[in-house]
């Protein structure tokens, strides 16, 4: 990852920090995305080796243009991004109103479609590149408080999916789904997936991490695939 120039979208804390540091400390010249995080999002990028931070609401497509356009006006080229920032409600499904689905899926997917379509485009200029997606294992399994969030998250696997095959040979598209990866206290809920969950504990921000670097390391051949870090829970 010697000299790569990544995007992380959502790096300022949790899952997206992880990755973020894991990165830099591969070599990686990384760009920290954050949105009203600034204090934290600082912070990583200090921690990255004073990598460049950029905000951007990403509910709004021109705000990802505008930040995809700095990375090339700024680094001239774009070789990674993963696609990590996203939000979690969970709301009985008979009362999601409108604009509760709006707020997850306007980050979630919506977002996370534009920024792989200006990644594409910026990685067309330099020969190609890798996305990687951030799923998670509600959407390859039902969760009934929200109904909303996995629709969103099955949309992100079937994206990658469908831009693996668009975006070939030349830009890869991956996703790793997430399982019980706290940072704080668990709720009721994850105490028991915990329980179920064969690996006998919660994962970590540093394994997801992991399985990031491996898509972005990966030889060109391997794209369109899913890898569940959930410790066996997905099994059940």
């Amino acid at each position: 990852m010697k000299g790569k120039i990544v995007l992380v979208t959502g790096a300022a804390k949790r899952i997206g920090r992880a990755i973020a540091l894991r990165l830099a400390g591969e070599g990686a010249r990384v760009v920290v995305h954050y949105h009203t995080s600034e204090a934290e999002a600082l912070r990583t990028a200090a921690e990255c080796g004073n990598a460049i931070s950029i905000r951007a609401n990403l509910e709004r497509v021109s705000e990802i243009e505008r930040m995809f356009q700095e990375i090339g006006d700024r680094l001239g080229r774009l070789d990674g991004l993963v696609n990590n920032a996203a939000r979690f409600a969970r709301i009985n499904p008979l009362e999601i109103r409108e604009e509760d689905w709006d707020f997850i899926h306007s980050v979630n997917l919506k977002a996370t479609f534009f920024c792989c379509q200006r990644a594409a485009l910026l990685m067309q200029r330099t020969g190609g590149g890798k996305i990687v997606n951030i799923s998670s294992l509600g959407g390859i399994r039902p969760w009934s408080g929200s109904a909303h969030y996995c629709a969103s998250k099955a949309g992100v696997i079937m994206l990658t999916q469908a831009l693996a095959k668009a975006f070939a040979p030349r830009i890869t598209v991956n996703s790793v789904a997430p399982g019980v990866i706290p940072f704080g206290d668990l709720n009721p809920e994850s105490e028991a997936m915990v329980r179920a969950t064969p690996a006998q504990r919660p994962g970590t921000g540093e394994e997801v991490a992991d399985a990031v670097l491996y898509f972005l390391k990966a030889s060109p051949y391997v794209t369109g695939q899913l890898l569940v870090v959930d410790g066996g829970l997905s099994l059940r």
